[in-house]
């Protein structure tokens, strides 16, 4: 081990004890502890450029950013070679691949034995959560990528804030990681809930190879949150002020691709700005909700900074996200401008008169291919929103008043649709469905069951998350925040998107707050309540359009409802009774209708 580690920066004997056993089979040249520094990170951005996997952007236009591009057949999360790792396939359950624990752990300590040979091996602290949080926790990934360490620097507090956090404990998350030869067929993300543990091999994309992100956040954190009553949620969280100077704070749940981003960042339309809205944001991914001492939910983002989607991104749909984004950004898969140094996607503004593709090739409209990858992404640092909430790094986190699940649902599901109750909202919550995107390897466009919007991120049997849902309505002292349902892309049969969407969203938002403070009637309907109106002031949509946006097809949702009891009964025999007891209250309102 000599030959390794040249010094020992941890004075916690279990990291280091764990960071000595992992280089005995990992086998790097050099070993390097990551402090978090501008210094250290100024010398990896270097070596970066040199080995051609960064290029530097225009220090004008983009200070402090740069350009990368992943190996082509590694491009987005692969939820096929994803596995949660446990002793019985039934404490995975019927939504996640699973593998023994004890096989696949024998597995990849053969298959990377070696596999950081001739390389560095760089030890990253990181805390998710906020500073000075008893809710935040801390994880260590080993890796040989110095693009990864450079990425993990934006998405969580790396180096001494988490050694401090963890002082001389020993409840920290281990995570292994290597590049290895980017080999598909021996690509693995494995997750070890019982020992808190990750491995990830042969994959240096975002969600795949930054460990504290999907790997940590939900799938590990969402069984730590079942154990210890609280959750992990795959939900932006924002802040909307009235112009009564009322604060109410939401979290969303939306598939990735869908629209999070541009909700958590929403910037109103100018007469909500002149009447004296405000849109704040304080997360745009990841929720850990925990119980208040008030007994209202409480939720804190544990991330640092954005994994945003960039094609799409522009000064119309996001110009907070287009904001951050301008300086000490990574880009990666986005196409590039050679002779303005600047990156570029589609829906981003008039196409350069030159252009790289994401692949590294010249490019041209006339090519018939995308310029930028449908996943490409920027990864910003969340402390250059714009529209950054003060309390978005409050140890205690943010009262919650609202839960919002929603998807892309071209028909059935109206613009927004109000629970009756918690119970029925956790089931519209499972319940709910979404056209694919370009997020996850795999088809785009095909409609599948999204339960909380964490069917690839539930770290257990869907059946026990469930179950836990439904436990905080039993909770005493409890004081739970209203449930929702929306749907931003609803079409018409041309496939003409009924509601703008965008900054207009906040009509509907406008709509929940009035309801959580009693000034806003409802419409009761076999699938919940919907709004009497939304305010239409200088909205562009029709009156047709809107009745039917807040509208629901019996016919339809007769359909719907028999679709969900189908589904249901995949989710296998942990599934509360209670979820089939919604679906048959729902089709005897259906009928009844």
């Amino acid at each position: 081990m000599a030959r390794y580690l040249v010094s020992m920066e941890s004075k916690n004997a279990a990291v280091n004890a764990w960071v000595t056993e992992c280089a005995e089979y990992l086998q790097p040249n050099v070993i390097k502890w990551i402090d978090g520094s501008q210094a250290e990170s100024d010398a990896l951005c270097e070596q970066l450029v040199a080995s051609g996997t960064f290029t530097p952007l225009n220090p004008e236009t983009y200070p402090g950013c740069y350009w990368s591009r992943s190996h082509p057949n590694d491009v987005a999360r692969v939820e096929d070679r994803t596995f949660i790792c446990t002793p019985s396939k039934d404490d995975a359950g019927p939504t996640n691949h699973w593998a023994s624990d004890t096989e696949m752990s024998a597995k990849m300590r053969t298959l990377m034995t070696g596999c950081m040979r001739g390389r560095t091996m760089y030890v990253v602290p990181y805390l998710m959560g906020p500073v000075g949080s008893k809710f935040s926790k801390v994880g260590f990934e080993l890796t040989d990528s110095p693009y990864v360490v450079e990425n993990m620097r934006i998405m969580a507090r790396i180096g001494k804030p988490a050694l401090d956090a963890l002082g001389s404990a020993t409840n920290f998350v281990r995570g292994v990681h290597s590049i290895g030869t980017l080999d598909p067929e021996k690509r693995y993300i494995c997750h070890f809930p019982a020992t808190r543990e990750i491995v990830s091999f042969n994959s240096n994309y975002g969600g795949n190879a930054l460990q504290g992100k999907k790997c940590f956040a939900l799938r590990i954190a969402s069984t730590e949150a079942r154990k210890e009553g609280w959750l992990a949620e795959h939900m932006l969280i924002l802040g909307i002020t009235t112009p009564h100077k009322t604060k109410h704070y939401f979290c969303a749940a939306f598939p990735s691709a869908c629209g999070k981003t541009n909700f958590a960042m929403l910037i109103p339309p100018q007469g909500y700005l002149n009447n004296g809205w405000k849109i704040e944001t304080v997360g745009d991914d990841i929720a850990w909700i925990n119980v208040g001492e008030d007994g209202r939910l409480y939720a804190i983002n544990p991330e640092a900074g954005f994994f945003g989607v960039a094609p799409g991104t522009s000064e119309k749909t996001n110009p907070n996200a287009l904001a951050s984004a301008h300086k000490n950004t990574i880009f990666t898969n986005t196409a590039f401008d050679p002779v303005r140094k600047e990156p570029w996607w589609e829906g981003l503004g008039p196409c350069p008169e030159r252009l790289v593709d994401w692949i590294g090739n010249e490019w041209s409209p006339e090519m018939g291919t995308k310029a930028a990858h449908p996943n490409s992404r920027f990864t910003a640092p969340a402390s250059q929103c714009p529209s950054i909430d003060p309390a978005w790094t409050s140890p205690t986190g943010v009262p919650l008043s609202g839960i919002i699940f929603g998807g892309r649902r071209p028909t059935v599901m109206p613009l927004v649709l109000e629970a009756r109750d918690w119970k029925h909202g956790v089931y519209l919550g499972l319940t709910m469905a979404s056209n694919t995107t370009a997020a996850a390897a795999g088809a785009v466009g095909t409609l599948r069951r999204d339960p909380m919007a964490m069917l690839p991120f539930i770290g257990y049997n869907v059946g026990d998350y469930a179950a836990h849902w439904l436990s905080f309505e039993h909770r005493p002292g409890i004081k739970l925040p209203r449930i929702f349902h929306v749907n931003w892309f609803r079409t018409d049969e041309d496939g003409r998107y009924l509601w703008p969407g965008f900054g207009e969203n906040i009509r509907v938002l406008e709509w929940m707050v009035a309801r959580i403070e009693g000034k806003a009637e409802t419409v009761q309907t076999a699938a919940g309540s919907l709004p009497v109106a939304i305010s239409r002031d200088g909205l562009e949509a029709s009156d047709s359009d809107i009745k039917t946006l807040l509208s629901i097809s019996n016919k339809d949702w007769i359909s719907e409802a028999a679709s969900q009891t189908e589904y249901l009964k995949t989710l296998g025999s942990r599934l509360p009774a209670a979820m089939f007891e919604e679906n048959e209250k729902l089709i005897t309102r259906l009928n009844a209708a």
